[in-house]
């Protein structure tokens, strides 16, 4: 609502509650300005005549409106609320085996060092659950002295469990109870050292040598020696290069992999997103590097590589089973996910 005030006072905008205050029963009681602006609590807006000889109030998608100015509403602005257990949440509970691989490999293929550290770690999100049975491979054997010659036995060298773990049937029958509590715990921890039970899971063949412009060219044949329907996600190859090497170009096997240079780590950088088991990549860099010299060739790896093995562990651990106690009334789904992460794998070449 506009009201026209008297003599040369510019109009002003009223609301129905400011007109609650200069109203009594229908007879106006004061339109003074100055008592008016005590009862105007917002900072005055004013609009400019739309001329289009004046771009100045156009916008991306044509002139300002008055809508351009409206502050959002507080509801609007408000976070949305989404953890689980104000949503309801689910009745879930994951367990996941998680390994990670520590390997140093020789120019020649062998390989000379081996580390696996892993651990069993499980997230519950189910309302009640008075206990849960894990079971695992009932060939797992802990310890050399207690290897008993079976060719599909599982071994680690030792393991330890979170407190709340009971062992009554582990000893016996590789079962590990324990009651969960909402969230995420880890049950148990185990190490594999100096001993690799699988193939590791990638060979590299290298080949460096030095052309007669000041380039130094580096080919490199990478293997993934993982199961045929098997994937490798995420596989870093990182390759040191001489000092003072300015630029590089690269020869790559698929579109999907991709390389740089990096001067400031004197490294280059090969990168693929996906590696399929039994598959074989390759790729040639040419480094250029001012006033080479033989010794420069030396400067040249080793090559450290990072990767993801999803479903897939080293050590051959497996669940067996898992039982929840008492059973779960309603829909409730249990999930077992198995990785491998690279923590130090050194190819020497």
């Amino acid at each position: 609502m506009v009201t026209a005030l008297s003599g040369d006072q510019p109009p002003v905008v009223m609301s129905h509650k400011d007109l609650h205050f200069i109203h009594d029963f229908g007879y106006i009681q004061t339109t003074s300005t100055d008592i008016l602006k005590n009862f105007i609590q917002t900072e005055a807006v004013s609009s400019k005549p739309f001329s289009l000889f004046d771009l100045s109030n156009v916008g991306l998608f044509g002139a300002e409106t008055q809508q351009n100015k409206v502050a959002p509403s507080v509801a609007a602005s408000r976070p949305i609320m989404s953890s689980r257990g104000e949503q309801g949440g689910k009745n879930e509970i994951f367990v996941d085996v998680i390994e990670r691989l520590s390997v140093v490999i020789g120019s020649n293929g062998v390989l000379m060092k081996s580390d696996i550290q892993g651990e069993i770690r499980i997230k519950c999100f189910l309302p009640t659950c008075s206990e849960m049975r894990i079971g695992l491979n009932e060939e797992l054997n802990i310890g050399k002295s207690q290897l008993k010659g079976y060719s599909s036995a599982v071994r680690v060298d030792e393991c330890r469990f979170h407190q709340a773990v009971k062992l009554d049937e582990f000893d016996t029958f590789r079962i590990l109870k324990v009651c969960p509590s909402q969230g995420e715990q880890t049950v148990m921890q185990y190490q594999l050292c100096d001993e690799l039970p699988c193939a590791p899971p990638f060979q590299l063949f290298p080949s460096v040598e030095k052309d007669y412009v000041n380039r130094v060219l580096i080919f490199l044949k990478l293997r993934c020696d993982l199961p045929p329907k098997s994937t490798a996600l995420n596989v870093s190859i990182t390759v040191p290069v001489p000092k003072g090497s300015v630029s590089m170009s690269q020869e790559l096997s698929s579109p999907d992999q991709t390389a740089e240079l990096q001067p400031k780590n004197k490294a280059l950088l090969w990168e693929i997103p996906r590696f399929p088991g039994g598959a074989q990549l390759s790729a040639l860099f040419k480094v250029d590097v001012p006033g080479i010299s033989s010794a420069s060739l030396l400067e040249v790896g080793p090559v450290s590589m990072s990767f993801e093995l999803p479903k897939q562990t080293c050590t051959g651990l497996q669940i067996r089973f898992l039982r929840l106690s008492p059973t779960q009334t309603g829909l409730s789904q249990r999930w077992v996910r198995y990785v491998t992460h690279s923590d130090s794998y050194t190819i020497r070449i």
